[in-house]
């Protein structure tokens, strides 16, 4: 009788551990991020914890390849076609990185990509880069 008791105890504590690895890898699973979800809640309305007097945020451009094709902006998460309001803001022009929002005589304009700064790093002429080398 003690010889099935082990025996049964040893199958327990096998099947024990080899469910373990199971359950740890369909935990890790789920906590795969979704690579097309866009950065950020998506909203109809401004940006969630935006600060007021906050520039709208500019999230895609669709723009029709045919001439006279529909023009499409996506801002704060809401569509907006050419002609369309924005928030009051009547939408002007769209380009393939540029939305230009209009409210009276204000323009506005809505950037795809930020503009960014190079880095500053101190200037070398080719005979100190040279001399670095020399060295």
């Amino acid at each position: 009788m003690d010889e099935a008791v082990n025996t049964l105890m040893t199958l327990t504590v096998a099947a024990a551990v080899l469910a373990c690895p199971l359950m740890v890898a369909s935990a890790h699973a789920q906590a795969l991020p979704d690579p097309t979800r866009p950065s950020g809640t998506l909203s109809a309305h401004a940006n969630p914890g935006a600060a007021e007097g906050e520039l709208p945020r500019l999230q895609s451009v669709l723009i029709a390849p045919r001439p006279g094709g529909r023009q499409v902006a996506v801002i704060d998460g809401e569509t907006v076609l050419l002609g369309g309001s924005f928030k009051g803001a009547r939408v002007a022009r769209i380009t393939q990185a540029e939305v230009e929002l209009v409210r009276g005589r204000e323009r506005q304009v809505l950037r795809l990509y930020p503009a960014t700064t190079p880095a500053t790093s101190p200037a070398t002429s080719p005979a100190d880069a040279g001399a670095a080398l020399a060295n």
